[in-house]
């Protein structure tokens, strides 16, 4: 397995006149399958709430999704399974799968009853995660429909940062309208994961084999993003670097001890593209051809069981000129459109909760447009509906503002 590194600026001209010229990097990275590559094992752990809220046809279509899963392993994927109301249980413990019916029997058995302890089953689901990550994808898929009332948001996120620092992948799913999207989404960016939104129980299957078609295109892991840059070239000081494709997270910059700078990507699919934007300032250049970074990624192979791999050094150049002519690229203005998308509707929200109805109302008008511009017409269509709400004097509905969070983050699947 190979590592596919391809950076692009939104304008690869600068010119001489200018002290600081500031450029979007948008660099395209994707793992690239080899013929003599192995497939590598899945190591999967369902971490299901089970309360009492989910009682009735939730948790039926649950157990069903569930085991939809179970039916798609193959030989030499592992599974575990936890369940949680109040408390957590494991239901199947981390093994290679040999007894798919026995362990379909378990998951049936799974009854609603008590309330809602997340961070037990987070914990749990890392211990028995761990087990079995050598040599295999690591993922576990958290599914919830309500608070977390019997546990500690704050420990929620301290074990996605756990289960990073273990590669360990987790998705959140969050089941149905009462389910707190700032602590899904804050474990799953954390972790290297997905948010999905099952708002209605006949979609929970589609969402788990989502899940589970992403996992099993995963090639290389625990992956970050190295950054060399050039003297008189700098990041910017706020919010300088988020990936923005599969789906829109901030990343996290962490200075290395030689000077370069790193973000973490986790997970990186065969075939498939990750996108990570950079805000840098250009300084002033010589006339001509100019090396402004040099970028490369640090990865683990798990079909080889090697780790601390590094690709390829591959070097971001501009053209300096004194007579400056644009050459924009059409396709990191989408990347920089779509991270637009995400903030305008972050600061909707922030102007919501401070209680100013009208300033996010307008925020989510821009961010409709912005949606429009990508041609991503699903999002501008819910983005609207939202602003529209708003502007009518209505109170946004628990399903509006989940919509809304994820339509923010990615370009939907289905209209």
């Amino acid at each position: 397995m190979k590592v596919s590194l391809q950076p692009n600026l939104n304008d690869s001209n600068l010119g001489t006149d200018q002290l600081n010229n500031q450029r979007q990097l948008a660099v395209s990275i994707s793992a690239i399958a080899e013929q003599m590559d192995r497939n590598v094992p899945l190591n999967l752990c369902l971490v299901l709430d089970h309360s009492g809220s989910m009682n009735g046809k939730p948790l039926e279509i649950v157990k069903k999704a569930a085991i939809g899963l179970v039916d798609r392993l193959k030989g030499g994927d592992r599974l575990s399974i936890i369940a949680f109301d109040h408390r957590a249980k494991v239901l199947v413990p981390n093994q290679v799968l040999k007894n798919p019916e026995k362990v379909k029997r378990q998951i049936n058995r799974l009854a609603a009853d008590g309330g809602t302890a997340i961070d037990e089953g987070l914990r749990l689901g890392i211990e028995e995660l761990a087990k079995g990550k050598q040599e295999t994808i690591s993922q576990i898929f958290l599914l919830t429909d309500g608070e977390n009332e019997h546990g500690d948001n704050n420990r929620c996120l301290k074990f996605a940062e756990l289960a990073a620092n273990y590669n360990l992948t987790l998705n959140t799913l969050g089941f149905g309208d009462n389910w707190n999207q700032d602590v899904l989404e804050k474990i799953a960016d954390a972790a290297g994961g997905v948010l999905s939104y099952i708002q209605q129980p006949d979609q929970a299957v589609d969402a788990f084999n989502r899940l589970f078609n992403r996992a099993q295109s995963v090639g290389l892991t625990n992956a970050y993003l190295l950054f060399q840059l050039m003297p008189n070239v700098r990041l910017a000081e706020l919010k300088p670097i988020a990936q923005v494709s599969p789906d829109t997270i901030e990343l996290p910059v962490q200075p290395e001890s030689d000077g370069r700078f790193s973000v973490r990507l986790g997970d990186l699919m065969k075939d498939a593209e990750r996108v990570v934007l950079a805000n840098l300032y250009v300084g002033k250049l010589p006339v001509g051809k100019q090396a402004i970074a040099n970028l490369q990624v640090k990865y683990d192979d798990p079909a080889e069981n090697l780790t601390g791999l590094y690709s390829a050094n591959v070097p971001v150049y501009a053209q300096v000129q004194e007579n400056y002519q644009p050459n924009p690229d059409s396709e990191v203005q989408q990347s920089i459109l779509a991270l637009a998308k995400y903030r305008q509707t972050q600061l909707a929200e922030a102007k919501l909760q401070q209680g100013d109805r009208a300033g996010a109302a307008t925020m989510l008008q821009t961010a409709a447009k912005t949606a429009l511009q990508m041609g991503d017409n699903s999002a501008a269509t819910v983005l609207q509906t939202s602003a529209t709400r708003l502007q009518m004097g209505e109170q946004l509905s628990e399903s509006d503002r989940k919509k809304t969070r994820i339509v923010s983050k990615t370009v939907l699947q289905d209209s």
